[in-house]
């Protein structure tokens, strides 16, 4: 149980990225008053929180009501985060989700997609296929990485200031490799259970 928890939380952290995204916080709310920024930061983080949730515990119903199956999803998830992944490793000048428009953010793009994008949601949605006592390992990780997104984004600008541009950088890049090795992971896991149906 112990080793499902960290597991989960360890690859929910990787997908969401929090470390990756202290430079598109920053950027986001820098038009914003220093005062009003730690309630934003809470909004984003809570919507993100409560949209994996849903996901998680209705993920089923969601793939039922599209015809899809647990396997097309693994799969498609892991495509996703290797398409993420290899977006951390390779930087693209606007970053991973693209350029964002000035003004305070609502949902977008912080909440959506920087914390609950394409590829958490995937994720989340393969939890739901579990029992209820591992849904509730599931819910309890989730609710540790909403605490990281919290103590990481509520710090952000210092964080970024003490260790400066580079070192933000080799860590988004160092979390991209290990993203990398587990979508392949999840892909090939995906194309066994596949195989196994035909």
């Amino acid at each position: 149980m112990t080793q499902s928890f960290f597991q989960t939380f360890i690859l929910l952290i990787l997908v969401t990225d929090p470390f990756g995204n202290v430079p598109l916080f920053a950027a986001a709310l820098k038009d914003v008053p220093v005062q009003r920024r730690p309630r934003i930061v809470v909004r984003e983080c809570a919507i993100a929180f409560l949209l994996l949730l849903v996901f998680m515990f209705f993920g089923q119903h969601f793939l039922a009501a599209l015809h899809l199956s647990p396997v097309a999803l693994r799969i498609g998830g892991a495509v996703i985060l290797l398409i993420i992944a290899i977006r951390m490793i390779f930087p693209h000048p606007d970053g991973v989700l693209g350029r964002s428009e000035g003004g305070e953010p609502f949902i977008v793009p912080l909440a959506i997609p920087a914390l609950a994008g394409p590829s958490a949601l995937a994720t989340v949605l393969l939890f739901s296929s579990g029992s209820l006592a591992e849904t509730m390992v599931h819910v309890a990780a989730l609710a540790a990485v909403g605490v990281v997104w919290l103590a990481v984004f509520l710090s952000a600008e210092r964080l970024q200031q003490k260790l400066g541009p580079q070192v933000m950088t080799a860590f988004e890049r160092l979390m991209g490799l290990i993203l990398t090795a587990m979508s392949v992971e999840m892909l090939l896991g995906g194309i066994r259970e596949f195989v196994q149906t035909l």
